[in-house]
């Protein structure tokens, strides 16, 4: 399947690579890192996370407490977020709903 990384889930991952980098140097670049596989790994599992919000699907990170939001449409994985699950679930809402 292919997958597509939305603008807003590229802003998310700019932000959560700046919080790990200011933690320690480099984490951030290690941040992205995994992300990137796990987004990568929608190539192949797409569809099969547990859905919430409606639309989406949420996929856990393996190392930081993050998670993809993805919905499938037309054979594509459009990754609309990455979410710090330390976030309340409004402020996740309120995200989803811009």
């Amino acid at each position: 399947m292919k997958v597509e990384i939305l603008r807003p889930a590229k802003r998310d991952l700019l932000e959560g690579y700046w919080f790990y980098e200011r933690q320690s140097p480099g984490l951030g670049g290690y941040f992205l890192q995994h992300l990137h596989a796990d987004i990568d790994s929608l190539e192949h599992y797409a569809g099969i996370h547990r859905r919430v919000y409606g639309r989406y699907h949420w996929h856990g990170s393996k190392r930081f407490p993050h998670a993809v939001l993805y919905f499938v449409k037309d054979g594509t994985a459009y990754v609309d977020a990455v979410i710090d699950c330390r976030r309340s679930a409004e402020w996740i809402k309120q995200r989803l709903s811009q």
